[in-house]
């Protein structure tokens, strides 16, 4: 199919094509000339504290003299399970700077779900806060990590702020539970073991493996996505190319960027984090969205120009009185992501805000942006955008032919930005790819005539939870353990909230089993965010005649 989206590069000035430094390019290269180019700024806050980009690159070069102290291999995976605070980019860039692999854990897993990840990647260090530290002591000794690095909240807040948070997070609101780890070592430690005179530069190359992003792919097995610098570095080329129109090349102003989306996730970790320090912007953190109180009163100190989010935020937001009072003039760039945009929210930031929400799309696969509004255009299109610079779609059948125009197909992406593979399952990169190069999302989509690309469905059952990906064969492994459950299957429900939750019907082994006792059970095996919100009981759940459940079947059910 002819390349159609181009015409719309060309009515905004988008460049086609992105320009990749040369192979022997990392990360590392990227971020360290950014730290001398952006010395004097902000580059995070957190708590009324900043912290600049000297400041970042000198407390993540002592990390990385850390990590190398410890004696591992290049490409030895380092496991980070932390919240939105100022030690996380410290880190992660540490980790990239000792030629290590960052795996990115969501700090609020079970020991169930941190247990299979960490033994997935094969991670050697581990690097938590202590508000879920307890959930690690539970699996000491089950996992191959051999170093384990406690953070607290207030480790970099200074010496009264951070020891005030710290008090009140354990003995006020009591948010640590009593936790005992064997030879662990302090945050604050591990940065002034070593002197950073130590540090000797890896030898990291476009093609070397930066991150593990896990993601439950097509299958429901969590996976490991295998980002390499080239994906990471392309994405955030790809995204500059994009915004042009807003920040220009090389602007001296210092764009002030909110980042409440957990740093964990792909879409944050790339667009916040990375393509934020890129620019040289201010990042503001924000630990908990879900408190619209102070988030409205960092707003309000903050004035921000660049406001990513997911719809259930901009939806929360545009309905709290605080937001809707403070001063939205200096805002510039609304980027949605993680999950569909609905139109009345979209009317109801614009009228609000007088922005309008620029929609993307991506997946842990790619980086993560794959498609997106451009900034130039003046409506919200309802739709997830055109390709990105140096980006192909192809929207195939099931036999992986293209469909014409205007016909529903498979959302496959083709660019710098796809994953190399799925960590030590080459089987299911196999299957995830084209003999073209095509990676083969799941969502079905149609594009029409311009190259304006919309989600119509999911090819598969995954259900979507304000933008986390969650699967109904992980639920089900987990409910069926249930000694009073005969059959279970999961689908996703509408919510107004969530977008989607899940939903159980279940076929009882025990008549005594009750909602409240699967809820429970649910809720100490399962992360917030994948926990059944609902319970169906059935004399028998609706097969095939092989045998195999029609989840289908149960969606029109719920209808």
């Amino acid at each position: 199919m002819e390349k159609i989206w181009i015409n719309e590069y060309k009515k905004t000035g988008i460049p086609e094509i992105v320009e990749l430094p040369s192979e022997n390019t990392s990360l590392i290269d990227i971020f360290e000339r950014n730290f001398q180019k952006y010395a004097s700024r902000d580059a995070f806050i957190f708590m009324d504290k900043t912290i600049s980009y000297a400041d970042v690159d000198r407390e993540s070069k002592k990390f990385a003299c850390y990590l190398q102290s410890l004696g591992l291999a290049k490409g030895s995976r380092v496991a980070v399970m932390m919240p939105n605070v100022f030690q996380y980019p410290i880190v992660s860039l540490g980790i990239f700077r000792a030629g290590l692999i960052l795996v990115n854990v969501n700090p609020l897993y079970t020991a169930r779900e941190l247990e299979h990840q960490l033994n997935d990647a094969g991670a050697e260090v581990l690097v938590i806060i202590e508000n879920f530290a307890s959930v690690y002591q539970k699996i000491i000794g089950h996992t191959p990590v051999k170093h384990v690095v406690v953070a607290s909240v207030g480790d970099m807040l200074g010496f009264v702020k951070g020891n005030l948070v710290n008090f009140v997070l354990r003995k006020v609101r009591k948010q640590i539970p009593d936790w005992d780890i064997p030879g662990h070592i302090r945050f604050n430690t591990a940065l002034h073991k070593v002197s950073p005179s130590q540090y000797k530069r890896p030898i990291v190359t476009m093609s070397d493996t930066a991150v593990l992003q896990y993601t439950g792919g097509t299958t429901g097995v969590s996976k490991g996505a295998e980002l390499t610098h080239r994906n990471l570095i392309a994405n955030m080329l790809q995204c500059d190319t994009m915004f042009q129109s807003k920040f220009g090349q090389d602007s001296q102003e210092v764009e002030r960027l909110v980042c409440a989306l957990p740093l964990y996730h792909i879409f944050a970790f790339t667009v916040c984090e990375l393509y934020g320090m890129y620019k040289g912007f201010s990042n503001l953190l924000i630990p908990n969205p879900r408190d619209l109180t102070a988030l409205t009163k960092e707003l309000a100190k903050f004035k921000p120009t660049i406001f990513p989010a997911v719809n259930t935020l901009f939806n929360a937001l545009v309905n709290n009185d605080g937001f809707r009072q403070l001063d939205h003039s200096q805002m510039k760039l609304a980027l949605g992501g993680g999950m569909a945009v609905l139109p009345s929210t979209a009317e109801a930031w614009k009228k609000l805000t007088g922005i309008i929400i620029h929609e993307g799309y991506g997946l842990s696969e790619t980086s993560p942006v794959a498609t997106f509004n451009p900034p130039a255009s003046s409506e919200f299109s309802g739709s997830i955008g055109i390709p990105l610079p140096a980006t192909e779609v192809a929207i195939l059948d099931d036999d992986g032919k293209e469909v014409a125009l205007g016909e529903q197909g498979e959302i496959s992406i083709r660019g710098p930005q796809v994953m190399k593979g799925y960590w030590n399952r080459p089987d299911e990169t196999t299957k995830s790819m084209t003999a073209d190069g095509f990676f083969r999302t799941g969502d079905i989509g149609v594009m029409n005539d311009r190259g304006f690309i919309k989600i119509v469905d999911r090819k598969k059952d995954m259900i979507l939870v304000s933008g986390f990906n969650v699967y109904p064969a992980e639920i089900e492994e987990v409910v069926a353990k249930h000694p009073k459950v005969l059959e279970v299957a999961a689908i996703g429900v509408p919510d107004e909230k969530s977008g989607e939750v899940p939903k159980l019907f279940v076929v009882k082994k025990d008549p005594s089993l009750t909602t409240e006792e699967l809820l429970a059970y649910a809720k100490d095996n399962l992360t917030g965010y994948k926990r059944p919100r609902y319970v169906e009981f059935m004399d028998e759940l609706p097969k095939s005649n092989v045998g195999k459940i029609l989840r289908k079947d149960l969606r029109n059910k719920a209808k």
